[in-house]
């Protein structure tokens, strides 16, 4: 088992590459604190990783309260005694038009993507340090690697996270914190559809996935699972001499 003995905090648990990660690191060992706003789908997930022979505590929260996305790092604390990996794995697509835009849509894309981010790292970086090291994720996009046209407010906000990946790497070396990304392409999860299917995004939202489709190169999106494979590598200490890497797990769309 990779992560025998460790305890992690995933957020946006309950559905998606969240819940892949949270099933993925509990069979590889891990206590796993389950934070998400969907109280039905968190006790979903906590219950399949228990009938496994898992350990999993479920956390409702707002991550769009800075209580809630403090309070997360202490309930998870409270449960398993320490922490270990904090993966954050939350988002929003955001809105697909600049002009026009409606700044509450972009206030919550911000919001959920970049800030409560930093708050909830910035709460687990003691108990990271108290337990002698540990590792930081974040969930970025290919969209935080290369400009998106499709969704630049997601974008900007992305490129924040791959910046908060390796500024944070390089201050928290020294307490043996390493701080990783990844970087999905399109991933079939519940969010995909919201991506695609925005009303404010031209076109539908098949012919918008079909696009995508034809410039990835292995052809297809990609599932939770993959992802979640990719950032158990990054958490575990197979990877003990990487940090400060945005990942992509996008089927080649970044090697064009």
């Amino acid at each position: 088992m990779r992560l025998k003995g460790k305890t992690a905090l995933i957020t946006a648990a309950a559905s998606g590459i969240g819940r892949a990660a949270a099933v993925l690191f509990a069979r590889e060992g891990a206590a796993v604190a389950v934070a998400d706003i969907d109280k039905g789908r968190i006790g979903d997930t906590v219950n399949e990783i228990i009938k496994a022979g898992g350990r999993a505590h479920g956390i409702p929260c707002d991550l769009t309260r800075e209580d809630d996305a403090k309070r997360i790092v202490r309930e998870a604390l409270a449960a398993f005694g320490g922490l270990d990996i904090l993966w954050n794995n939350v988002g929003h697509p955001g809105p697909g038009r600049v002009e026009g835009v409606d700044l509450d849509d972009v206030d919550l894309a911000l919001s959920l993507n970049l800030r409560t981010v930093l708050i909830t790292t910035a709460e687990a970086i003691p108990a990271l340090r108290a337990r002698g090291g540990g590792s930081i994720l974040f969930t970025s996009s290919i969209a935080g690697i290369y400009g998106s046209p499709f969704s630049p407010v997601y974008s900007a906000a992305k490129f924040g996270v791959t910046g908060l990946t390796k500024s944070l790497s390089i201050r928290l070396a020294p307490d043996g914190i390493r701080v990783n990304c990844v970087c999905p392409a399109p991933i079939d999860t519940p969010m995909l559809d919201i991506f695609m299917g925005r009303p404010d995004v031209e076109s539908n939202k098949h012919e918008n996935l079909a696009r995508m489709k034809q410039v990835i190169p292995l052809g297809r999106v990609g599932t939770p699972m993959e992802v979640a494979q990719a950032g158990l590598f990054l958490a575990s200490d197979d990877a003990s001499y990487i940090t400060g890497v945005a990942l992509p797990v996008d089927g080649g769309y970044t090697a064009r």
